[in-house]
């Protein structure tokens, strides 16, 4: 009975920024545990690979593109994968992006771009997609945080500003979705593998004191946050709501 409630049989779920990394490590996890999964990436073709790899596992997968940039794409994709999947039980908003400048010459372009991928799409997707699991009074909506969530980071103001407004958009939308059956949680990722901490990795020095603060002794790989959202999204998570959860080799804890 316990490992059922870990199921994923029969579900369908929609993963934004599935083309590499986090993204597709969390889809790739969800269809491990029994879900379909449509794999949005930025440009057409993207999540090839992650869906082929999913349907190697016996499941099904759909593939979207969408430019999350823009605020409508996320109205878009919300009524294509509506369209394609059906209901959607699993909305995992991963899609994101970084630009690393001193906050004094930080652009507004740059700032704008961040903040559209990063929260406004986050936003506006779970908001379309949430209304159908607000009438069905059952979903899950896992949004990726991260330890800038709680710090302030350097060079990356837009970056943290927006991870910041994730773990309060995350506790705003349970406030007011849990009572019809909806599950709004968050993961915050530490440190890991991923594109967007390519620089800190290239930087000796700054990589060099970042292992050093992990207990764990080592960088996240991107198939170490699949459990984690797997759990969110299972039924296993029903009374979790508003959390936003740390995965972070136990940085936070240092």
């Amino acid at each position: 009975m316990t490992t059922n409630r870990f199921s994923l049989g029969g579900k369908r779920a929609l993963v934004t920024g599935a083309s590499r990394g986090l993204g597709r490590a969390i889809a790739i996890g969800l269809a491990d545990c029994g879900a379909d999964v449509g794999c949005v990436s930025s440009k057409p073709g993207g999540a090839a690979e992650t869906a082929s790899e999913i349907r190697k596992l016996g499941m099904t997968a759909w593939e979207f593109a969408a430019d999350l940039s823009r605020r409508e794409a996320a109205v878009t994709l919300a009524d294509e994968a509506a369209s394609t999947l059906g209901a959607i039980d699993i909305l995992v908003n991963n899609a994101g992006t970084i630009r690393r400048t001193p906050a004094a010459q930080y652009s507004a372009e740059d700032w704008d771009t961040v903040i559209r991928i990063n929260l406004d799409s986050v936003f506006f997707l779970s908001q379309a997609i949430g209304r159908g699991m607000i009438e069905r009074r059952k979903g899950k909506i896992i949004n990726v945080a991260s330890l800038l969530s709680f710090s302030g980071g350097i060079t990356v103001p837009a970056y943290t500003a927006s991870k910041h407004a994730i773990a309060g958009i995350t506790k705003a939308l349970a406030n007011e979705w849990a009572a019809s059956g909806v599950q709004v949680n968050a993961v915050a990722p530490g440190y890991f593998v991923t594109d967007n901490t390519e620089a800190l990795r290239a930087d000796q020095k700054r990589s060099a004191e970042i292992l050093a603060r992990i207990p764990a002794g080592k960088w996240g790989q991107p198939e170490d946050l699949a459990g984690a959202v797997v759990f969110l999204a299972s039924p296993a998570a029903d009374y979790i709501n508003g959390h936003v959860l740390v995965v972070d080799g136990g940085w936070m804890a240092r």
